[in-house]
């Protein structure tokens, strides 16, 4: 929208008469990006109007937002008006070379209804005291501003607006959070006349004695062999003195075999910079769970930092998050884990999700929201104009990709399970939750990371953790008898592995299923040993084996075609029991055609790589998720054979033991998470020495004239 809009009703007080203000504190300020680049401006301003993407009745009587809240959402644009057309016109990065300002030429608009320049007021509204708001708005030349908010349904509204003009100017908005109860953002849009508009910085704040406290943190990151990344983030931190104002101490805790150390040119003048605020711990590789664990360990013992902020390595941080997310805890009416959301670090403007909760009854991630997306594209359907996003999101836990945790709750429910990956997180959330310390998942916080949308980490070493944690996690927290559907899925899913020819996962998933059932006493001792155990067996699983090239395998030999040339297709869900008996009988029984050895029948991409499909082959080529390696799965009855009696088997005494085997982890659980427990095996795996650290020692020895250590 180019043309200023005509002048409208103005709010009181005036900018010229704001009353004496009551002593005020910082909630969210206006931020451009550091680095300006096409990808991620969407998420900070926008160069044109938009609508509200909500239609249909109100009072639930059935229109058309009501079945859009129940439905699932479709992966493609939804947006409505602008962004139906496709991806709104964007700013001209050249205009964005300020942090905390930007210039709007003539006869144009910006509006900061965006992800990291709107006011989450629901969310303000939901968790702290705060009930009333005051945005500051500074200016210099002639246009006009419109505040808006909206509602949980996704309407738009206009709630004041103001022209402005002449020299430096401070516009002050009084706006109350009343009617923000189930969702709702405020955010305000610029018009700049017949001159520039200039907004020279804006401010959100609310009464400063409304917070509960004023508190530090400090960060723990655990890494692994990404130096660069980790680098990077010590960098960031450093240099932004708004958050080293409010940071005590950033654990670094390197598990690798490349360690920050070795890269001394690097780290020095960082180490330099941040002084006693960086602090690198080296230990064994006692995964993320282990990483975690020893930086909210720091801290909470350290006594000073009022919360501790779990971060990745592998991260691009927007420094601004964690202030909001400390200031966010500060007002929160109880302490509060604060998490931040992520995006897509190949896709900038791609949220992975806008808040997560544990399904009770299958022990799975499931969305917040109905009708929320995963992999959102801010840059196809903006926040303004997509209704499912204005809903608040009440979530049980946010990723440990950057989440910030009081203190006092690790000190009252202790550190993670040891558990090395997968499900350390949820299962912390929803231990704290229980303890009576909610997770709020911020937006306008916001970390830029890996995603894992394109890799398959259920294949391969990884099933071993997947599984155990997840019959873990349910046997602490389900509130079914026997888990709810957790063996009967679990189950399913070694059927589905064995008929892929899967067998390296599917052993790791047997393995699973035995050290859940042998307690959990081990978890603290094999934390150090499992991975590689796992790792060892590879070596004796023909789908375990990878090669960069199908041209380094035998040729593709069909003996049979398919049946009248038609593909595979997935059995139709009423057949499906019929499909499954004759499949296995398949499997267990039938021998694999004596060329099937020599040549693979098929080549298959990963994405077609599904059960139904694999099951057709006696061999096939599979090349990985990543699509840098491929594997060649031949099948074996009497590996199928002898594992799916080993799960049958398994499964039949976790539905029998279950009971007791709740009643050991429940029981176990405090003394496993406790700081004793962990300090014992933080103790137990410290960093190995490297051969270049013998050699290292002894030359700094001989310079010295001592003695190696």
């Amino acid at each position: 929208m180019n043309a200023t809009p005509a002048p409208t009703a103005t709010a009181e007080p005036r900018g010229d008469e704001t009353p004496e203000l009551a002593p005020q504190r910082l909630l969210q300020r206006l931020i451009l990006p550091y680095e300006a680049s096409p990808d991620i401006v969407p998420l900070y301003i926008e160069a044109e109007d938009a609508r509200s993407g909500a239609t249909g009745g109100a009072f639930g009587l059935g229109g058309a937002s009501d079945r859009a809240a129940q439905e699932p959402a479709a992966p493609s644009s939804r947006g409505g008006g602008a962004a139906q057309a496709g991806a709104l016109s964007q700013v001209d990065i050249s205009e964005i070379n300020d942090r905390y300002a930007v210039r709007i030429p003539a006869h144009s608009m910006r509006s900061f209804g965006t992800y990291f320049n709107a006011f989450p007021a629901s969310y303000w509204r939901r968790w702290t005291p705060v009930r009333k708001i005051r945005l500051t708005i500074r200016t210099a030349g002639s246009g006009h501003l419109i505040i808006m908010r909206s509602t949980a349904r996704g309407t738009l509204q206009r709630q004041v607006s103001r022209n402005v003009g002449g020299g430096p100017t401070e516009q002050v908005f009084d706006l109350p959070l009343n009617a923000f109860g189930d969702g709702g953002w405020y955010w305000f849009d610029a018009y700049a006349g017949d001159d520039d508009l200039t907004i020279l910085g804006a401010q959100w704040t609310a009464d400063a004695d409304l917070a509960r406290t004023e508190g530090t943190f400090s960060i723990g990151m655990t890494t692994m062999n990404k130096v660069p990344y980790c680098l990077d983030n010590i960098r960031t931190v450093a240099q932004d003195p708004d958050l080293r104002e409010l940071l005590d101490v950033m654990y670094v805790v390197d598990q690798g075999t490349d360690r920050l150390r070795d890269h001394a040119e690097d780290l020095a003048p960082l180490q330099e910079s941040l002084g006693d605020q960086l602090q690198i711990i080296e230990q064994g590789n006692i995964g993320g769970s282990g990483g975690f664990s020893r930086g909210m360990y720091e801290a909470a013992t350290g006594g000073t930092s009022t919360y501790v902020v779990n971060c990745d390595d592998d991260i691009v941080l927007e420094p601004e998050s964690l202030i909001r997310m400390t200031t966010f805890a500060d007002f929160a009416t109880k302490p509060t884990i604060v998490g931040a959301h992520m995006f897509d670090l190949n896709n900038r403007s791609v949220l992975h999700t806008f808040g997560e909760v544990v399904d009770p009854w299958r022990i799975q991630p499931a969305l917040a929201n109905p009708g929320a997306e995963m992999g959102h594209d801010f840059a196809l359907d903006p926040l303004r104009s997509t209704p499912w996003l204005h809903r608040r999101a009440d979530v049980d836990y946010n990723g440990w990709w950057s989440c910030l945790i009081p203190t006092e709750a690790v000190r009252q429910i202790g550190l993670s399970l040891p558990v090395f990956i997968k499900w350390d997180d949820a299962e912390y959330g929803l231990r704290a939750k229980k303890a009576g310390f909610p997770t709020v998942s911020l937006p306008g916080a916001g970390v830029w990371h890996m995603s894992w949308v394109d890799k398959d980490d259920l294949v391969g070493w990884q099933a071993y953790f997947h599984e155990r944690n997840r019959i873990i996690t349910a046997l602490l927290h389900s509130p079914y008898a026997r888990g709810g559907r957790v063996i009967k899925e679990s189950q399913f899913m070694d059927v589905k592995h064995l008929i892929s020819m899967q067998y390296y996962t599917e052993a790791g998933r047997l393995m699973a299923q035995r050290d859940v059932l042998d307690g959990p006493e081990m978890l603290h001792p094999s934390i150090g040993t499992k991975l590689p155990e796992i790792r060892a067996m590879a070596s004796d699983f023909d789908d375990a084996a990878a090669k960069k090239d199908p041209d380094l395998y035998p040729s593709i030999h069909v003996d049979k075609p398919p049946r009248k040339g038609k593909p595979f297709t997935e059995p139709r869900r009423l057949m499906l029991p019929v499909w499954t008996v004759k499949t296995l009988a398949k499997q267990l029984v039938k021998a694999p055609k004596p060329r099937a050895d020599e040549n693979p029948q098929a080549a298959i991409a990963h994405l077609d790589a599904k059960w139904w499909r694999l099951s057709a082959y006696d061999s096939a080529l599979v090349s990985n998720a990543e699509g840098t390696q491929v594997s060649w799965y031949k099948r074996d009855p009497r590996q199928v054979r002898d594992m799916l009696a080993d799960a049958v088997g398994a499964h039949l005494d976790l539905h029998r033991r279950w009971p007791d085997l709740q009643r050991s982890y429940q029981g176990a659980a405090q003394q496993i998470t406790s700081f004793e427990a962990w300090e014992k095996t933080f103790a137990e795996n410290p960093a190995p020495v490297r051969d270049r650290d013998v050699v290292d020692g002894a030359a700094d020895a001989s310079a010295t004239g001592g003695s190696p250590a």
